[in-house]
């Protein structure tokens, strides 16, 4: 059973810090790029981060480059994202997502607010 669980997600002021985390199973983390989205209230879901299986490689949307910084850890099978900096609308409910089997697979998300 193919299982992505996010947590880390708060309330935090804004220029503050999180750090979210995605714990993978039920398939071969290792080969598969994974994601980070976001989907604010009334908006399309965004892509927000990548990573390459390796990790060499990573890709930023616009609006969090220099920000946010993705990682993961393939012992553990767990993808990260790092944020700084964050924003009022940075505000969403943050979504890791990879393909596995053919099929885009989701987390249940975890809620970051920026708020003072």
């Amino acid at each position: 059973q193919v299982q992505l669980v996010e947590s880390g997600g708060g309330l935090v002021q804004p220029g503050g810090s999180l750090r979210l985390s995605c714990v993978c199973s039920g398939f071969d983390f290792s080969y598969k790029v994974m994601n980070w989205y976001r989907q604010a209230p009334g908006k399309e879901r965004e892509l927000v981060a990548s990573i390459t299986t390796t990790g060499i490689a990573t890709n930023y949307a616009d609006s969090v480059k220099g920000r946010f910084f993705i990682s993961r850890d393939n012992a553990k099978a767990t993808v990260y994202l790092q944020m700084n900096s964050l924003e009022p609308p940075d505000t969403a409910v943050y979504y890791c997502n990879t393909r596995a089997y053919g099929v885009f697979r989701w987390g249940q998300g975890t809620q970051v607010t920026v708020s003072s």
